[in-house]
């Protein structure tokens, strides 16, 4: 006959699996875009399986088309994260095609209180990833409860590793507040405004970022700018460049403007601090290049 020991020992083996793979757990994320797939492993760890979709540094993220396999993907997901106010309307229609219960979708427009018709580049503005990464920290701890410390301590891991970027920001914004640019697109625009810096030729940007035709009095306008020194920097969008911004960097170029190349993926292996630092060195290198 077994003792009320041997009794209790067996109890708690019995459910001793249960409680290993609560807290191994690996919860199923599908992100979007890879800077947020990256947010999400810095929380999770080895916690999460992650998947992010749009990761090509050399794709114009415009241009892209769902695969099966992402479909599959978003349909087993149990934590989804995206950015929203229609730059990757296809995530919608995805996740309403495959419902599944208990899933948590993190739409990033609606952390930062976004809507349509504003810039849709959000990852460039310094107060959305951290609310992404708390999102994710909640999501992830009602998906497994037993991982919530692992979470919460990442978490606060990854709010400290924000201040060498917003330290750099708030240098870079002493120095340069009120200094006139211009860009091929808004993708840098959240970045540009927290540094303090006046940006031209938003009309054109719009246009490009629509795939429109800028008017012709918005090419010169810009072309002026350019020609005229009326601005120190020039942004473009290395994924997404066309004939007439190809001809605006040149014009730059042979008008001594500096022009930096920003991107709407991470580059591979560099994580979201990295790439936002290195983005802010090369700013800050063509800047002072240009006060020369």
């Amino acid at each position: 006959m077994k003792t009320l020991t041997q009794i209790a020992l067996g109890l708690v083996l019995s459910f001793w699996p249960l409680t290993a793979r609560a807290v191994n757990a690996r919860i199923a994320v599908v992100a979007a875009e890879n800077f947020y797939g990256d947010v999400a492993h810095q929380i999770a760890g080895d916690q999460a399986d992650v998947t992010s979709i749009m990761s090509n540094p050399d794709q114009d993220p415009h241009l892209f088309e769902v695969s099966p396999q992402i479909a599959r993907d978003i349909a087993a997901a149990q934590v989804v994260v995206y950015n929203g106010i229609d730059y990757d309307a296809w995530m919608d229609k995805l996740l309403a095609s495959s419902p599944k219960s208990g899933r948590t979708a993190i739409v990033a427009a609606d952390l930062v209180h976004k809507k349509a018709g504003d810039n849709p580049h959000l990852w460039y503005d310094p107060p959305t990833m951290p609310a992404v990464a708390e999102a994710l920290t909640s999501a992830f701890t009602a998906a497994n409860p037993a991982g919530k410390r692992i979470y919460e301590g990442r978490f606060k891991a990854f709010q400290s590793s924000l201040e060498p970027m917003n330290r750099k920001i708030a240098e870079m914004r002493a120095k340069y507040a009120g200094v006139s640019v211009t860009a091929s697109e808004p993708v840098f625009g959240y970045m540009a405004a927290a540094l303090g810096l006046k940006m031209r030729n938003e009309r054109f940007q719009i246009a490009v970022m629509n795939d429109t035709e800028p008017t012709a009095s918005d090419v010169a306008a810009f072309e002026n700018d350019l020609k005229n020194h009326k601005v120190r920097v020039l942004f473009y969008n290395k994924q997404a460049s066309d004939n007439v911004v190809l001809h605006l960097i040149k014009l730059a170029q042979s008008s001594n403007i500096p022009v930096v190349g920003v991107t709407e993926t991470s580059p591979p292996r560099l994580s979201y601090q990295e790439w936002m630092l290195t983005q802010l060195d090369e700013t800050e290198a063509a800047l002072a290049k240009s006060a020369r």
